[in-house]
């Protein structure tokens, strides 16, 4: 059978995407590159917002029109929350819902009654990942979240934490590692609550992943800024560790983070930046925030301005405000119009725009490691057909000649110039060279 699977959202999407791939492979099965080249459709669906819901629909409806004849399969947080209707409306073969997503393969393979092919050993998971346009693996580590933001349908969607043993995550990374992958992100829903159900924490998976592989990069996706376990900022001392977090903010006004019933306050985030940054002095700080949020005045708008400058994030990721049925926050009164959330938006925007800049103008003229994560498909504006990224997570489009091959390389490269939209570096590939640390940008305040 012949397999495409697409999906939208968060790296823990990604994780369960790419984990797919590869059980289907090891069942004998292939992955097709477009819908109309497969026999079975895996999509992969995000209910975070109104326009993840409407995407997931889309693709859905895409592949069915792309394929008649192929099956669909859909999982993914939306279908999770209203399966009878999404079957209904979408007109779906088999719909795997949140819990039983590990066995989605399984599940396809009994209840679609697939051919009982041999067990094969496939291709390995780095031509999977290929296939995909990828080359960083997502390792899914953790699922579920004990917490109840009030404008969090994800906690609805995916249920209870679920944590997957340490040595099972240390299997996985090991097998992507001798099947020639670079670097692997460690993804949960609540990556901070990893182990409460098993008696361990996120720094003793952590502290496995580096003892126990030799994976030459490791990344830890999103972390709630709590629940940090103690001693998790002695990891950096590993420099396959890399100084990269994302930590979402939200809003910088604690009444906002209230309404939220976010378990984090504005100084309580402040403080942990100065501990991380005193800790990893390279660190890049990336961040989410949630612009509109029901009854946000003007003055709680312009401390969530001033606090994310004073932050000063290498990136922030903006999100509109959307209401979700079956969450407090939707219930909530005063929602704000729309050409006022469009404004605050730009506002925002324009910062996360500045901010980006500042961060990437103390590695002009530096020399660090980047993984080749992607070839550009041509030789582009001065040669620059491959990119990739810092450690800390910045972008880098490279300068190579166009008959050497960069993919899925860890290459040393100066790094000589913002790129015209000052959200990239520009680099080339030198000789080998020791990592060159960071120097502090300091805050920077909205105009």
């Amino acid at each position: 059978m012949r397999v495409h699977l697409t999906t939208l959202g968060c790296r823990l999407n990604e994780a369960e995407l790419e984990r797919w791939s590869r059980d289907f492979r090891a069942r004998g099965h292939e992955l097709a590159r477009a819908p109309a080249d497969a026999d079975l459709v895996v999509v992969n669906t995000c209910a975070v917002t109104d326009e993840a819901v409407r995407k997931s629909r889309k693709l859905v409806r895409r592949a069915r029109r792309a394929n008649p004849a192929a099956r669909v399969i859909v999982s993914g947080c939306y279908t999770s929350l209203d399966p009878q209707r999404a079957a209904a409306e979408l007109g779906i073969d088999l719909l795997v819902p949140n819990p039983d997503k590990d066995r989605l393969v399984e599940i396809v393979s009994r209840q679609l009654d697939l051919p009982a092919l041999p067990v094969v050993l496939g291709e390995p998971a780095e031509a999977t990942l290929f296939a995909r346009g990828r080359q960083r693996a997502f390792v899914k580590v953790q699922d579920g979240c004990r917490y109840r933001c009030t404008f969090c349908v994800v906690t609805l969607a995916r249920g209870d934490e679920r944590s997957r043993a340490i040595a099972d995550v240390v299997a996985e990374v090991r097998a992507l590692r001798a099947a020639g992958i670079q670097e692997v992100v460690l993804a949960g829903v609540h990556l901070g609550g990893y182990g409460s159900d098993l008696g361990t924490d996120l720094r003793a998976l952590i502290a496995a992943v580096l003892a126990d592989t030799d994976m030459p990069r490791v990344r830890v996706g999103s972390l709630e800024p709590w629940d940090l376990p103690p001693g998790f900022w002695d990891l950096f001392a590993d420099p396959r560790l890399m100084p990269h977090l994302h930590l979402p903010l939200q809003s910088g006004a604690d009444s906002v983070l209230r309404r939220m019933a976010r378990r984090c306050r504005a100084a309580d985030f402040r403080a942990l930046a100065g501990e991380a940054r005193a800790a990893v002095p390279d660190l890049n700080l990336t961040t989410d925030v949630i612009v509109g949020f029901p009854g946000e005045t003007e003055a709680e708008w312009r401390a969530t301005l001033d606090f994310t400058a004073e932050v000063g994030f290498g990136h922030v990721h903006v999100f509109g405000f959307s209401p979700r049925p079956g969450t407090k926050a939707a219930a909530l009164p005063d929602p704000l119009d729309e050409p006022t959330r469009q404004r605050r938006r730009q506002e925002l925007l324009a910062l996360a725009d500045r901010l980006k800049r500042i961060a990437l103008e103390p590695l002009v003229g530096r020399r660090c490691p980047v993984l080749v994560e992607g070839d550009r498909g041509s030789v582009s504006v001065a040669g620059m057909r491959w990119e990739g990224y810092t450690p800390h997570f910045h972008r880098v489009a490279i300068v190579a000649p166009p008959e050497v091959d960069l993919a899925n390389r860890i290459v040393d490269v100066r790094l000589e110039a913002a790129g015209p939209d000052g959200q990239h570096l520009i680099g080339s590939v030198v000789g080998e060279a020791g990592f060159m640390p960071l120097a502090d940008t300091g805050p920077v305040r909205p105009e």
